[in-house]
């Protein structure tokens, strides 16, 4: 492990960014988890499900953790580093991954899922869920609120656009309305307001790397200078600590 700034900088730097595996961090960053549990409910709902669809499933580490997958299982993702990794990763339980965009129709005939789920979609074609859904059939999804981890791109980039509460991808009731525009029910909304905590500048460069939408030019050099900065208060105060905002959605087809 680096010590040293340009050390550090490097070895966030040098990381690969394919997938949803975060086991790196550790020893390095924390983040409270939402108080409901989101793989928990993930596993039991595709335990009971005939057919189930992941959507931006990412490298496939969430869905993996199920213990007994339905007799019908899909995924898709559309950013194609993670391709590989995905059908790698969902193969032991049958996983069908298709490659999408994901404002792209669905490609599936209408009443395919009775469960669709997400962890943290960029975007929900919320017309092609209800449509996907079969009658009865469950959308649950954890979404990232609008104003999460504003502090960090704040203290990047010197500002962060406020957040939207009625967008109906990172804004809880937008997503609400959205849902129900599509002719689902809403069942559950809940949010939470997590705390994340970086122990060193080498976190906060692999983060960026990362979640790329938080910093969308984020580069080391361009950034050199804020990172220095935050390596100064990370060696003063022990760590720089942020907000993640989170809310569970379940919706129903009636």
């Amino acid at each position: 492990m680096g010590t040293t700034f340009d050390e550090l900088l490097a070895e966030g730097a040098a990381q690969p960014t394919e997938g949803w595996d975060f086991s790196w961090f550790a020893g390095r960053a924390t983040e409270e988890r939402p108080p409901w549990g989101y793989s928990r409910l993930l596993g039991e709902r595709m335990a009971r499900a005939s057919a189930g669809l992941d959507l931006q499933t990412g490298g496939g580490e969430v869905l993996a953790g199920i213990p007994a997958p339905p007799p019908v299982l899909a995924a898709t993702e559309g950013w194609a580093p993670n391709i590989a990794t995905a059908r790698e990763t969902l193969a032991p339980l049958g996983a069908e991954v298709h490659e999408l965009p994901a404002d792209a129709p669905l490609p599936f005939p209408d009443a395919t899922f009775d469960l669709v789920t997400a962890r943290h979609p960029t975007y929900v074609p919320w017309p092609e869920v209800a449509r996907a859904l079969a009658p009865g059939g469950t959308y649950l999804a954890q979404h990232v609120g609008g104003p999460s981890a504003a502090e960090l791109t704040a203290f990047m980039m010197g500002s962060c656009p406020p957040a939207d509460p009625a967008d109906p991808t990172f804004g809880a009731e937008g997503a609400r309305a959205a849902a129900e525009a599509a002719g689902l029910t809403v069942t559950e909304l809940r949010t939470a307001v997590c705390r994340v905590e970086f122990f060193d500048v080498a976190a906060v460069v692999h983060y960026l790397r990362k979640v790329i939408w938080m910093v969308p030019d984020f580069d080391v050099e361009r950034y050199r200078e804020r990172l220095a900065a935050m390596h100064e208060l990370i060696l003063a105060d022990g760590g720089w600590s942020m907000n993640h905002h989170r809310f569970l959605l379940e919706a129903r087809r009636p």
